[in-house]
């Protein structure tokens, strides 16, 4: 380990019958807050899905005591590094599914799932003839890094992927398929969804894009940008043999790994934008939410009318310059 990192994060999931949900999350809340963790765990009648930071120790403390549960005797704990503490608080909530994929006839990965490939496996298989790549996030976090090649579907929640598979199985057929996701969970069940829709040869990378990226041996190559997690982090590097940034700035397409959240709080849509954009464009999407009554952006920066009246002539002098 580093010297100095005295924090991690854990990423785990396990699928594996818990009887009461509601009553579990209520006792792993009570434990985890007592061992001094922050982060967030969802629970359902089908697992448990978490990632959680806290100390060296804390963390020791937790995968110790969660194998000593039989049900997560096997359970896997993929380990990161961290200068800190990851999230701000700690949740622990039921759910009715670990990912949401809300299918008519649901999968359960303990007897339906791709062929799990370890990293050197997916790495070589990547360069097979007649393989399709297919991601199975979201654009956002497509977009700030994936595999070379891979396919990016068009979809904004987990649950939309299905649909877009089925709209684009022209892409997808006679094809031997490999997926991927962060930590593997999403996997899990959509490549026993590519399964049961007919497409023979799925194989997905065992352990995610996170396992990937630790391994010795492949070192995260073939990954270009950076990995998009679910914390304070936002992002993590992945390739450890070379960065490529395919990131591109919403605002002026160059290069950027920097993501922010819209100041329109009804948008909140998630925007590749250098610090220098965030200020000049009040670090909104579009005219509609600079001037939405609940602007974060103005709020935090306590602004005038006549100051953001200023900034938006700016933004319109500098739009019909390039419009001419």
């Amino acid at each position: 380990m580093a010297e100095g990192k005295q924090y991690r994060v854990l990423l785990y999931y396990m699928y594996v019958p818990i009887d009461n949900p509601e009553e579990f999350a209520k006792n792993h809340l009570k434990f985890c807050k007592e061992l001094g963790l922050k982060g967030r765990i969802l629970v359902a009648h089908e697992g448990i899905n978490g990632t959680v930071s806290g100390t060296i120790e804390q963390t020791n403390k937790y995968m110790e005591t969660m194998k000593q549960d039989p049900r997560f005797a096997d359970i896997v704990f993929k380990i990161d590094e961290s200068d800190g503490h990851a999230f701000k608080k700690m949740h622990v909530r039921p759910r009715p599914e670990l990912v949401t994929l809300r299918l008519e006839d649901d999968i359960n990965p303990n007897e339906l799932t791709g062929d799990y490939l370890s990293p050197k496996e997916f790495y070589k298989r990547m360069q097979e003839e007649n393989v399709i790549v297919l991601d199975a996030r979201n654009t956002y976090e497509y977009d700030l890094g994936h595999f070379r090649g891979a396919i990016r579907p068009d979809v904004e929640t987990f649950r939309d992927l299905p649909q877009w598979v089925r709209e684009n199985k022209h892409l997808l057929e006679g094809k031997k398929i490999l997926t991927y996701c962060t930590g593997g969970i999403r996997c899990e069940k959509f490549s026993g969804w590519l399964k049961k829709e007919g497409f023979e040869e799925v194989g997905q990378l065992h352990g995610g894009i996170v396992t990937y990226g630790q391994d010795p041996e492949v070192q995260g190559e073939l990954w270009d940008g950076s990995l998009y997690v679910f914390d304070e982090r936002i992002s993590v590097p992945v390739n450890r043999k070379e960065h490529v940034v395919v990131g591109r700035e919403y605002f002026t397409g160059e290069p950027c790994e920097r993501y922010a959240n819209c100041a329109n709080p009804e948008c909140n849509k998630q925007l590749l934008m250098s610090e220098d954009s965030e200020h000049k464009y009040m670090r909104s999407c579009s005219h509609e939410c600079r001037v939405h009554p609940r602007n974060r952006y103005v709020v935090e920066h306590q602004m005038t009318q006549e100051q953001i009246n200023e900034r938006l002539a700016k933004i319109e002098e500098e739009k019909v310059k390039q419009e001419a």
